[in-house]
């Protein structure tokens, strides 16, 4: 760097006094107007043409250029680094600036850039650059290279025989003789740079990712009574990447906390009501999977109480979506997380997932989820289950007025109608029917042999036969 000739990497001075060349130098390599996210230095101490100017470096000009990264004047802070050389000729001190992530840097308000060899102020056009590429270095945290993290650490078979196939049709993935990181960099689930899979790699793919996260796992408690401070019955952990245990919680919900039972609907029908809608639980599974943050060592919890289920995950709103327009607004927190559970058919990303579960609540008897959107740190939502006999009573009586007039309660007219022998025609025309055929199938024939009798039991299907009640 001292023999060859300054360029937008290297700045050479002899002066020591300077202290605004020396912030617009620094100022100007960590906008890194080129590009080239190569690192930019200051050399103090050194001529033009590369020979030691013969000065000495104290700890006093180490401390006074050190303390230009944090006096405040350049914003945001680079990054940068300050050594000193010793040589025959004489001391060099460098200043090491990396480019920064959160362009454009300013000098007391003003953006310097390097073009060429020279120093000078950008711009309108160029803070634009800038400023667009600040946008594209700003990854998400699933974005993000997971640094200790190797090819060996993802389920590659599960990659390449379940999931590629969901992303690319055959044709397309016959076609690509790319190698398997190369493929995986493509979707943004491996750094080349760094040589290693992205956290939403290890999320959804890694073969142990609770060692780089460790609250990357579902905790389940099922308590007596409607605190914490009840007995534990039950305890579960869900652990490993999201492939392999989002269909485990789907079968768990199913299977442990999902619990039905008959309630009848009429004198010959029966209706199944379940204490929570499994759709809706799973919904609010995979979004708390999602959406959590994934930083934060706590877990997902699913707490199951007497009369309510709580679910609540690290990092509350992002971006866009605030407590006055949740949840007509959405983001995401984790893109790349959202999109793989997309193609896996985890969800939909439509934006109607909070809409959906209110719904499903509804038709099953639930009341309303209840969303605490307030806090920072932490999103939670409780959701109480249905009063079975409440339900009961209801279907006794709104739903015989309703739609079920149509359905359990035809079975009883049927029956108090035939207390006289009558034709199928008859029986139809009562019922408000039309299609005499179809209404024998659908409600008709259930009935007979329990309910109802044939007048002509030998010929079914004769013109004169009726039907009498059962007495």
């Amino acid at each position: 760097m001292l023999k060859s000739t300054e360029s937008y990497r290297v700045e050479r001075t002899v002066s020591t006094g300077n202290m605004d060349k020396f912030c617009e130098a620094i100022c100007a390599f960590a906008n890194d107007m080129p590009g080239s996210r190569k690192k930019g230095y200051l050399i103090i101490g050194a001529n033009d043409d590369g020979t030691i100017a013969g000065m000495k470096v104290d700890d006093a000009l180490l401390k006074k250029i050190a303390s230009i990264r944090s006096d405040g004047n350049i914003l945001p802070l680079p990054t940068m680094s300050v050594e000193r050389y010793s040589f025959p000729e004489g001391d060099l001190l460098v200043a090491e600036v990396c480019p920064s992530d959160l362009p454009p840097v300013r000098y007391r308000g003003r953006v310097f850039i390097r073009i060429g060899p020279r120093r000078d102020i950008a711009t309108e056009a160029e803070e634009r650059i800038l400023s667009e590429r600040r946008c594209s270095y700003m990854a998400s945290f699933d974005a993000t290279p997971c640094l200790n993290a190797k090819l060996e650490d993802l389920d590659i078979d599960y990659i390449k025989h379940e999931y590629l196939p969901m992303v690319f049709d055959e044709a397309t993935l016959a076609a690509d003789k790319r190698d398997i990181k190369e493929q995986l960099a493509s979707i943004h689930l491996y750094d080349r740079d760094n040589d290693c899979p992205t956290y939403a790699a290890i999320i959804l793919f890694g073969t142990n990712p609770g060692y780089y996260l460790l609250g990357d796992y579902v905790q389940f408690v099922r308590f007596t009574g409607k605190d914490k401070g009840g007995d534990i019955l039950n305890e579960r952990r869900f652990t490993g990447p999201l492939c392999k245990m989002l269909p485990t919680l789907e079968s768990f919900v199913k299977d442990a906390i999902i619990t039905q039972r008959p309630v009848p609907e009429s004198l010959f029908r029966e209706r199944t009501v379940w204490n929570y809608p499994e759709g809706a639980i799973r919904e609010l599974l995979m979004n708390a999977c999602m959406h959590r943050d994934y930083q934060a060592n706590m877990p997902i919890r699913l707490y199951q109480f007497e009369d309510y289920i709580e679910i609540m995950n690290a990092g509350g709103l992002y971006g866009e979506a605030r407590p006055e327009n949740f949840p007509s607004v959405n983001d995401y927190r984790n893109p790349l997380v959202a999109e793989a559970m997309r193609v896996m058919k985890y969800v939909n990303k439509f934006n109607r997932g909070i809409t959906r579960v209110q719904e499903m609540l509804k038709d099953n008897g639930n009341p309303s989820a209840k969303f605490d959107v307030n806090t920072i740190t932490a999103f939670r939502v409780n959701v109480y289950a249905s009063h079975l006999s409440d339900l009961s009573r209801g279907t006794s009586q709104g739903t015989s007025q309703g739609t079920s007039q149509a359905s359990g309660s035809i079975e009883e007219r049927i029956v108090e109608f035939c207390k006289e022998p009558r034709s199928l025609a008859e029986i139809t025309a009562f019922c408000g029917f039309k299609d005499k055929r179809k209404f024998r199938e659908r409600y008709l024939n259930p009935l007979i042999g329990k309910y109802i009798q044939m007048t002509i039991p030998n010929k079914p299907t004769s013109r004169f036969q009726k039907y009498k009640s059962v007495q």
